[in-house]
Protein backbone atom coordinates (compact mmCIF):
# COMPACT_ATOMS: atom_id res chain seq x y z
CA UNK A 1 0.00 0.00 0.00
CA UNK A 2 1.46 3.40 -1.05
CA UNK A 3 1.70 5.77 2.22
CA UNK A 4 0.22 8.83 -0.01
CA UNK A 5 -3.35 6.63 -0.43
CA UNK A 6 -3.63 6.95 3.55
CA UNK A 7 -4.15 9.95 5.68
CA UNK A 8 -3.87 9.61 9.25
CA UNK A 9 -5.79 12.12 12.05
CA UNK A 10 -4.53 12.59 15.09
CA UNK A 11 -6.96 14.27 17.89
CA UNK A 12 -5.30 15.81 20.83
CA UNK A 13 -8.07 16.71 23.40
CA UNK A 14 -8.12 16.64 26.81
CA UNK A 15 -9.42 12.90 28.16
CA UNK A 16 -7.78 11.38 24.97
CA UNK A 17 -5.66 11.67 22.61
CA UNK A 18 -6.56 9.36 19.21
CA UNK A 19 -4.07 8.15 15.80
CA UNK A 20 -6.71 6.83 13.63
CA UNK A 21 -5.33 5.76 9.84
CA UNK A 22 -7.60 5.20 7.11
CA UNK A 23 -7.82 5.53 2.82
CA UNK A 24 -10.62 5.90 0.87
CA UNK A 25 -12.04 2.44 -1.15
CA UNK A 26 -13.68 2.32 -4.66
CA UNK A 27 -16.96 3.10 -3.08
CA UNK A 28 -15.53 6.34 -1.71
CA UNK A 29 -15.97 5.14 1.77
CA UNK A 30 -13.44 5.02 4.31
CA UNK A 31 -11.64 2.29 5.81
CA UNK A 32 -10.14 2.73 8.80
CA UNK A 33 -6.92 0.57 8.89
CA UNK A 34 -5.45 1.35 12.27
CA UNK A 35 -6.11 3.40 15.42
CA UNK A 36 -4.33 4.42 18.72
CA UNK A 37 -5.84 5.70 21.79
CA UNK A 38 -4.37 7.00 24.97
CA UNK A 39 -4.97 9.11 27.93
CA UNK A 40 -4.68 12.36 27.85
CA UNK A 41 -2.74 13.85 30.99
CA UNK A 42 -0.78 16.40 29.51
CA UNK A 43 -3.91 19.03 27.91
CA UNK A 44 -6.59 20.99 29.90
CA UNK A 45 -9.64 22.42 27.77
CA UNK A 46 -7.98 21.81 24.57
CA UNK A 47 -4.82 23.44 25.58
CA UNK A 48 -1.23 21.73 25.03
CA UNK A 49 -0.07 22.48 29.73
CA UNK A 50 2.56 19.80 29.91
CA UNK A 51 4.62 19.57 26.74
CA UNK A 52 6.46 15.90 27.96
CA UNK A 53 3.27 14.47 29.22
CA UNK A 54 1.63 15.66 25.83
CA UNK A 55 4.72 13.83 24.01
CA UNK A 56 4.37 10.66 25.64
CA UNK A 57 0.81 10.29 25.03
CA UNK A 58 1.29 11.24 21.41
CA UNK A 59 3.60 8.27 21.02
CA UNK A 60 1.87 5.44 22.63
CA UNK A 61 -1.59 6.31 20.49
CA UNK A 62 0.72 6.55 17.22
CA UNK A 63 2.51 3.25 18.33
CA UNK A 64 -0.66 1.42 18.92
CA UNK A 65 -2.15 2.88 15.43
CA UNK A 66 1.04 1.73 13.99
CA UNK A 67 0.82 -1.85 15.78
CA UNK A 68 -2.95 -2.22 14.15
CA UNK A 69 -2.67 -1.24 11.00
CA UNK A 70 1.11 -2.70 10.16
CA UNK A 71 1.83 0.79 8.87
CA UNK A 72 4.76 3.41 9.82
CA UNK A 73 3.09 6.59 10.37
CA UNK A 74 5.13 9.55 9.16
CA UNK A 75 2.91 12.16 8.93
CA UNK A 76 -0.18 13.49 10.88
CA UNK A 77 -2.93 16.19 10.17
CA UNK A 78 -3.72 17.43 13.80
CA UNK A 79 -6.73 19.09 15.07
CA UNK A 80 -7.22 22.39 16.57
CA UNK A 81 -9.73 23.18 19.36
CA UNK A 82 -9.32 24.78 23.42
CA UNK A 83 -10.84 28.47 24.69
CA UNK A 84 -8.39 30.02 23.13
CA UNK A 85 -9.92 29.90 19.82
CA UNK A 86 -12.35 32.97 18.53
CA UNK A 87 -14.22 33.42 15.80
CA UNK A 88 -14.94 36.93 13.55
CA UNK A 89 -16.75 38.12 10.75
CA UNK A 90 -15.00 40.32 8.16
CA UNK A 91 -16.01 41.94 5.35
CA UNK A 92 -12.89 42.84 2.04
CA UNK A 93 -12.43 43.57 -1.08
CA UNK A 94 -10.37 44.73 -4.22
CA UNK A 95 -9.96 46.64 -6.72
CA UNK A 96 -9.01 44.50 -10.06
CA UNK A 97 -7.56 46.46 -12.78
CA UNK A 98 -7.38 44.21 -15.43
CA UNK A 99 -11.29 43.81 -15.21
CA UNK A 100 -11.70 43.00 -19.43
CA UNK A 101 -10.09 39.46 -18.38
CA UNK A 102 -12.66 37.33 -15.97
CA UNK A 103 -11.73 36.89 -12.14
CA UNK A 104 -9.75 34.13 -11.58
CA UNK A 105 -8.73 31.64 -8.11
CA UNK A 106 -5.47 33.64 -8.33
CA UNK A 107 -7.73 37.27 -7.96
CA UNK A 108 -9.72 35.10 -4.79
CA UNK A 109 -6.69 34.18 -3.62
CA UNK A 110 -5.19 37.40 -3.59
CA UNK A 111 -8.29 38.74 -1.68
CA UNK A 112 -7.61 36.01 1.23
CA UNK A 113 -4.56 36.98 1.75
CA UNK A 114 -4.98 40.41 2.37
CA UNK A 115 -7.97 39.11 5.35
CA UNK A 116 -4.69 37.40 6.56
CA UNK A 117 -3.12 40.55 6.96
CA UNK A 118 -5.48 41.84 9.48
CA UNK A 119 -4.18 42.60 12.74
CA UNK A 120 -5.00 40.59 15.63
CA UNK A 121 -4.67 41.11 19.61
CA UNK A 122 -1.12 40.09 20.78
CA UNK A 123 -0.48 36.78 19.99
CA UNK A 124 -2.95 35.80 18.23
CA UNK A 125 -2.69 34.50 14.47
CA UNK A 126 -5.22 33.65 12.13
CA UNK A 127 -5.72 29.50 11.79
CA UNK A 128 -8.46 29.75 8.76
CA UNK A 129 -9.89 32.57 6.32
CA UNK A 130 -13.07 31.32 5.27
CA UNK A 131 -15.03 32.87 2.26
CA UNK A 132 -18.84 33.05 2.06
CA UNK A 133 -20.93 35.31 -0.01
CA UNK A 134 -18.86 37.06 -2.60
CA UNK A 135 -19.94 40.55 -4.39
CA UNK A 136 -18.71 41.70 -8.19
CA UNK A 137 -19.39 45.08 -8.21
CA UNK A 138 -22.81 45.66 -7.92
CA UNK A 139 -24.40 41.67 -7.79
CA UNK A 140 -24.49 40.69 -4.70
CA UNK A 141 -24.78 37.14 -3.17
CA UNK A 142 -22.64 35.25 -5.46
CA UNK A 143 -21.59 31.48 -4.42
CA UNK A 144 -18.68 31.18 -6.94
CA UNK A 145 -17.50 34.61 -8.89
CA UNK A 146 -14.55 32.60 -11.04
CA UNK A 147 -15.52 33.55 -14.62
CA UNK A 148 -16.97 36.27 -14.25
CA UNK A 149 -16.09 39.94 -15.46
CA UNK A 150 -16.29 42.62 -12.55
CA UNK A 151 -13.37 45.48 -11.08
CA UNK A 152 -14.62 45.36 -7.39
CA UNK A 153 -14.29 42.08 -5.81
CA UNK A 154 -16.01 41.67 -2.25
CA UNK A 155 -16.44 38.83 0.03
CA UNK A 156 -17.94 38.06 3.65
CA UNK A 157 -15.10 36.16 5.61
CA UNK A 158 -15.55 34.14 8.87
CA UNK A 159 -12.46 34.76 10.47
CA UNK A 160 -11.06 31.65 13.20
CA UNK A 161 -8.20 33.21 15.57
CA UNK A 162 -6.19 31.39 18.15
CA UNK A 163 -2.93 31.82 20.47
CA UNK A 164 0.18 31.57 18.24
CA UNK A 165 1.53 30.22 21.73
CA UNK A 166 -1.14 27.10 21.84
CA UNK A 167 -0.53 26.52 17.98
CA UNK A 168 3.15 25.98 18.20
CA UNK A 169 3.12 23.69 21.17
CA UNK A 170 1.00 21.47 19.25
CA UNK A 171 3.17 21.66 16.81
CA UNK A 172 6.14 21.18 18.87
CA UNK A 173 4.54 18.08 20.38
CA UNK A 174 4.03 16.54 17.42
CA UNK A 175 7.53 17.12 15.99
CA UNK A 176 8.82 15.83 18.98
CA UNK A 177 7.07 12.74 18.82
CA UNK A 178 8.58 12.12 15.09
CA UNK A 179 6.53 12.93 13.51
CA UNK A 180 5.68 15.50 10.56
CA UNK A 181 2.90 17.94 10.46
CA UNK A 182 0.92 17.84 7.24
CA UNK A 183 -1.76 20.15 8.20
CA UNK A 184 -3.77 21.81 10.83
CA UNK A 185 -7.65 22.13 11.17
CA UNK A 186 -10.27 23.31 13.80
CA UNK A 187 -11.80 20.64 15.12
CA UNK A 188 -15.61 21.32 14.95
CA UNK A 189 -15.33 21.78 10.84
CA UNK A 190 -13.58 17.66 11.24
CA UNK A 191 -16.15 17.11 13.15
CA UNK A 192 -18.69 18.18 10.92
CA UNK A 193 -17.23 16.40 7.86
CA UNK A 194 -17.31 13.10 9.36
CA UNK A 195 -21.43 13.34 11.09
CA UNK A 196 -23.37 16.13 8.80
CA UNK A 197 -24.95 15.52 5.53
CA UNK A 198 -24.79 17.92 2.29
CA UNK A 199 -28.57 18.37 2.92
CA UNK A 200 -28.23 19.70 6.41
CA UNK A 201 -25.32 21.78 5.46
CA UNK A 202 -27.62 23.19 2.68
CA UNK A 203 -30.67 23.96 5.07
CA UNK A 204 -28.86 25.00 8.11
CA UNK A 205 -27.75 23.04 11.07
CA UNK A 206 -25.69 23.44 14.09
CA UNK A 207 -23.26 21.33 15.12
CA UNK A 208 -22.33 20.62 19.00
CA UNK A 209 -19.35 18.61 19.81
CA UNK A 210 -19.03 18.01 23.03
CA UNK A 211 -15.57 16.92 24.43
CA UNK A 212 -13.69 16.47 27.72
CA UNK A 213 -12.75 19.99 27.74
CA UNK A 214 -14.49 21.86 25.23
CA UNK A 215 -17.78 22.08 23.57
CA UNK A 216 -17.27 23.42 19.87
CA UNK A 217 -20.12 24.61 17.72
CA UNK A 218 -20.00 25.21 14.11
CA UNK A 219 -23.43 26.32 12.31
CA UNK A 220 -23.95 26.23 8.25
CA UNK A 221 -26.24 27.63 6.08
CA UNK A 222 -26.75 27.07 2.81
CA UNK A 223 -23.59 25.12 2.45
CA UNK A 224 -21.42 27.92 3.74
CA UNK A 225 -19.73 28.22 7.56
CA UNK A 226 -21.80 31.35 9.07
CA UNK A 227 -20.01 30.98 12.92
CA UNK A 228 -17.78 28.78 14.85
CA UNK A 229 -17.41 28.85 18.96
CA UNK A 230 -15.22 27.09 21.68
CA UNK A 231 -17.06 26.97 24.87
CA UNK A 232 -14.51 26.36 27.57
CA UNK A 233 -16.02 23.51 29.39
CA UNK A 234 -17.32 19.97 28.28
CA UNK A 235 -18.02 16.60 30.24
CA UNK A 236 -14.66 17.40 32.61
CA UNK A 237 -16.80 19.66 34.11
CA UNK A 238 -19.92 17.22 35.10
CA UNK A 239 -16.74 14.82 36.28
CA UNK A 240 -15.27 17.12 38.32
CA UNK A 241 -18.51 18.08 40.10
CA UNK A 242 -19.84 14.38 40.50
CA UNK A 243 -16.60 14.06 42.48
CA UNK A 244 -16.97 17.01 44.20
CA UNK A 245 -20.04 16.54 45.21
CA UNK A 246 -20.42 12.40 46.06
CA UNK A 247 -16.83 12.65 47.78
CA UNK A 248 -15.38 10.24 45.67
CA UNK A 249 -11.90 9.70 43.41
CA UNK A 250 -11.99 11.07 39.57
CA UNK A 251 -12.25 7.05 38.08
CA UNK A 252 -15.06 6.52 40.29
CA UNK A 253 -17.07 9.65 39.14
CA UNK A 254 -16.33 8.91 35.54
CA UNK A 255 -17.53 5.66 35.11
CA UNK A 256 -20.66 7.05 37.46
CA UNK A 257 -21.47 8.92 34.91
CA UNK A 258 -20.65 6.79 31.60
CA UNK A 259 -22.78 3.79 33.46
CA UNK A 260 -25.57 5.53 35.54
CA UNK A 261 -25.70 9.19 35.02
CA UNK A 262 -28.57 10.41 33.24
CA UNK A 263 -29.01 14.32 32.05
CA UNK A 264 -33.01 14.41 33.33
CA UNK A 265 -33.30 13.65 36.77
CA UNK A 266 -36.87 12.78 36.37
CA UNK A 267 -36.27 9.24 35.19
CA UNK A 268 -34.83 8.43 38.43
CA UNK A 269 -36.71 7.14 41.95
CA UNK A 270 -35.17 8.09 45.10
CA UNK A 271 -34.86 4.58 45.97
CA UNK A 272 -32.54 3.86 43.24
CA UNK A 273 -29.23 3.25 44.84
CA UNK A 274 -25.49 2.60 43.52
CA UNK A 275 -22.83 1.42 45.99
CA UNK A 276 -18.99 2.48 45.48
CA UNK A 277 -16.23 0.46 46.44
CA UNK A 278 -14.46 2.13 49.63
CA UNK A 279 -10.99 2.87 49.76
CA UNK A 280 -8.38 1.01 51.39
CA UNK A 281 -10.73 -1.28 53.34
CA UNK A 282 -12.81 1.70 54.35
CA UNK A 283 -16.83 1.05 54.08
CA UNK A 284 -18.81 1.47 50.56
CA UNK A 285 -20.26 4.81 49.62
CA UNK A 286 -23.80 4.80 48.93
CA UNK A 287 -24.94 7.11 45.99
CA UNK A 288 -28.42 8.08 45.21
CA UNK A 289 -29.19 8.11 41.20
CA UNK A 290 -31.26 10.48 41.62
CA UNK A 291 -28.47 12.77 43.15
CA UNK A 292 -26.09 11.77 40.51
CA UNK A 293 -28.87 12.79 37.70
CA UNK A 294 -29.48 16.28 39.54
CA UNK A 295 -25.76 16.79 39.54
CA UNK A 296 -25.25 16.29 35.86
CA UNK A 297 -28.54 17.76 34.97
CA UNK A 298 -27.17 21.38 36.50
CA UNK A 299 -23.91 21.12 34.40
CA UNK A 300 -25.48 20.16 31.17
CA UNK A 301 -27.49 22.71 31.28
CA UNK A 302 -25.06 25.31 31.75
CA UNK A 303 -23.27 24.16 28.36
CA UNK A 304 -26.78 23.93 26.53
CA UNK A 305 -27.71 27.60 27.81
CA UNK A 306 -24.18 28.67 26.47
CA UNK A 307 -24.77 26.79 22.88
CA UNK A 308 -28.05 28.35 22.88
CA UNK A 309 -26.28 32.09 23.15
CA UNK A 310 -23.81 30.71 20.44
CA UNK A 311 -27.19 30.12 18.08
CA UNK A 312 -29.12 32.86 19.06
CA UNK A 313 -25.74 35.11 17.95
CA UNK A 314 -25.65 33.71 14.95
CA UNK A 315 -29.24 34.97 14.09
CA UNK A 316 -31.62 31.53 14.10
CA UNK A 317 -33.99 33.86 15.31
CA UNK A 318 -34.03 35.75 11.89
CA UNK A 319 -36.32 34.12 9.47
CA UNK A 320 -33.73 34.06 6.72
CA UNK A 321 -30.55 32.32 8.62
CA UNK A 322 -33.22 29.77 10.22
CA UNK A 323 -31.43 26.10 10.57
CA UNK A 324 -34.21 24.09 9.48
CA UNK A 325 -31.89 20.99 9.81
CA UNK A 326 -31.86 21.69 13.63
CA UNK A 327 -28.76 20.26 15.67
CA UNK A 328 -26.55 17.24 16.00
CA UNK A 329 -25.13 16.91 18.47
CA UNK A 330 -21.53 14.52 19.19
CA UNK A 331 -18.72 14.18 20.80
CA UNK A 332 -18.07 11.85 24.41
CA UNK A 333 -20.42 13.88 26.21
CA UNK A 334 -23.70 13.39 23.97
CA UNK A 335 -23.43 10.13 24.64
CA UNK A 336 -25.12 10.75 28.25
CA UNK A 337 -28.96 9.18 28.66
CA UNK A 338 -31.79 11.45 28.03
CA UNK A 339 -29.39 14.74 26.93
CA UNK A 340 -31.19 15.00 23.61
CA UNK A 341 -34.59 15.63 24.90
CA UNK A 342 -33.48 17.83 27.09
CA UNK A 343 -31.43 19.69 24.28
CA UNK A 344 -34.26 19.98 22.31
CA UNK A 345 -36.32 21.48 25.60
CA UNK A 346 -33.78 24.03 25.91
CA UNK A 347 -33.17 25.21 22.32
CA UNK A 348 -36.32 24.51 20.69
CA UNK A 349 -34.95 22.46 18.10
CA UNK A 350 -35.09 19.41 16.78
CA UNK A 351 -31.94 17.25 17.77
CA UNK A 352 -30.11 13.83 16.53
CA UNK A 353 -26.98 12.54 17.78
CA UNK A 354 -24.44 12.24 15.20
CA UNK A 355 -22.77 9.27 14.08
CA UNK A 356 -20.14 8.52 11.11
CA UNK A 357 -21.59 5.57 9.43
CA UNK A 358 -22.46 7.09 6.91
CA UNK A 359 -18.66 7.95 5.51
CA UNK A 360 -17.34 4.24 7.25
CA UNK A 361 -17.05 1.24 4.93
CA UNK A 362 -19.48 -1.60 5.59
CA UNK A 363 -17.84 -4.13 8.21
CA UNK A 364 -15.77 -1.59 10.21
CA UNK A 365 -16.35 -2.07 13.56
CA UNK A 366 -19.18 -0.51 15.38
CA UNK A 367 -17.25 1.13 18.12
CA UNK A 368 -15.38 3.20 15.33
CA UNK A 369 -18.51 5.12 14.59
CA UNK A 370 -19.28 5.69 17.85
CA UNK A 371 -19.69 9.69 18.08
CA UNK A 372 -16.36 10.33 20.58
CA UNK A 373 -14.16 9.48 17.35
CA UNK A 374 -16.02 12.18 15.25
CA UNK A 375 -13.32 14.50 15.25
CA UNK A 376 -10.54 11.62 14.16
CA UNK A 377 -12.67 10.30 11.88
CA UNK A 378 -13.14 13.90 10.42
CA UNK A 379 -9.66 14.65 10.45
CA UNK A 380 -8.91 11.34 8.39
CA UNK A 381 -11.73 12.70 5.25
CA UNK A 382 -10.23 16.03 5.08
CA UNK A 383 -6.68 14.33 5.19
CA UNK A 384 -7.49 12.20 1.97
CA UNK A 385 -9.35 15.37 0.83
CA UNK A 386 -6.43 17.99 1.03
CA UNK A 387 -4.28 14.99 -0.90
CA UNK A 388 -6.68 14.86 -3.74
CA UNK A 389 -7.43 18.69 -3.94
CA UNK A 390 -4.25 19.97 -3.64
CA UNK A 391 -1.05 17.48 -4.09
CA UNK A 392 -2.45 15.56 -7.02
CA UNK A 393 -1.25 16.93 -10.72
CA UNK A 394 -1.73 15.11 -13.36
CA UNK A 395 -2.37 11.58 -11.00
CA UNK A 396 1.10 12.21 -9.52
CA UNK A 397 1.38 12.99 -5.76
CA UNK A 398 3.46 16.00 -4.90
CA UNK A 399 6.05 15.37 -2.51
CA UNK A 400 5.88 16.88 1.06
CA UNK A 401 9.38 18.33 2.79
CA UNK A 402 9.98 19.67 6.08
CA UNK A 403 12.72 21.31 7.93
CA UNK A 404 13.12 22.03 11.56
CA UNK A 405 15.40 24.03 12.88
CA UNK A 406 17.87 23.00 16.05
CA UNK A 407 15.33 23.70 18.69
CA UNK A 408 12.55 21.36 16.88
CA UNK A 409 10.42 24.10 16.15
CA UNK A 410 8.76 23.37 12.71
CA UNK A 411 9.91 26.46 10.25
CA UNK A 412 8.56 25.98 6.92
CA UNK A 413 6.84 23.46 4.75
CA UNK A 414 7.85 22.75 1.53
CA UNK A 415 5.81 21.32 -1.66
CA UNK A 416 7.15 20.24 -4.44
CA UNK A 417 5.77 19.60 -8.01
CA UNK A 418 7.01 16.24 -9.81
CA UNK A 419 8.92 17.36 -12.68
CA UNK A 420 9.07 14.32 -14.40
CA UNK A 421 5.41 14.71 -15.67
CA UNK A 422 4.35 12.59 -18.73
CA UNK A 423 3.61 14.93 -21.59
CA UNK A 424 1.48 13.34 -24.39
CA UNK A 425 4.10 14.99 -27.33
CA UNK A 426 7.71 15.56 -27.13
CA UNK A 427 7.65 19.13 -27.98
CA UNK A 428 5.96 19.44 -24.97
CA UNK A 429 8.60 17.95 -22.60
CA UNK A 430 9.80 21.12 -21.35
CA UNK A 431 10.11 21.38 -17.58
CA UNK A 432 6.94 23.41 -16.32
CA UNK A 433 6.56 25.31 -13.11
CA UNK A 434 3.58 26.42 -11.72
CA UNK A 435 3.86 30.09 -11.07
CA UNK A 436 0.29 30.17 -8.93
CA UNK A 437 0.79 28.92 -5.79
CA UNK A 438 -1.66 26.44 -4.12
CA UNK A 439 -3.54 26.94 -1.28
CA UNK A 440 -1.64 24.38 0.57
CA UNK A 441 1.24 26.10 -0.25
CA UNK A 442 0.18 29.40 0.78
CA UNK A 443 -1.19 27.82 4.27
CA UNK A 444 2.16 26.07 5.02
CA UNK A 445 4.03 29.78 4.56
CA UNK A 446 1.27 31.26 7.18
CA UNK A 447 1.80 28.54 9.22
CA UNK A 448 5.86 28.69 8.82
CA UNK A 449 5.54 32.45 9.70
CA UNK A 450 3.37 32.30 12.96
CA UNK A 451 6.27 30.16 14.33
CA UNK A 452 9.48 32.39 13.24
CA UNK A 453 7.16 35.52 14.42
CA UNK A 454 7.51 33.83 18.27
CA UNK A 455 10.92 33.09 17.85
Amino acid sequence: MEYQDIAIGLDVGTTKIVAMVGRRNEYNKIEILGIGKSKSVGVHRGVVNNITQTIEAIREAVSEAEHSSGLKIKEVIVGIAGQHIRSLQHNDYITRLDFENVISQKDIQKLIDQVHKLIMQPGEEIIHVLPQEYKVDSQAEIGEPIGMYGSRLEANFHVVVGQISSIRNIGRCVKAAGLDLSGMTLEPLASAEAVLSTEEREAGVALVDIGGGTTDIAIFKDNIIRHTAVIPFGGNVITENIKTDCLIIERQAELLKIKFGSAWPGENKETEIVCIPGLRGRDPKEISLKHLSQIIHIRVCEILEQVNVEIKNYGNEEQKKRLIAGLVMTGGGSQLQHIRPLTEYITGMDVRIGYSNEHIAGGENGIISNPEYATSIGLVIKGLDDKKKYLCTNAEMEHRYHRYDENSELISTKFYNNKNRRLNSEENQKKKKNKTKSFLEIWADKFRQILNDTE
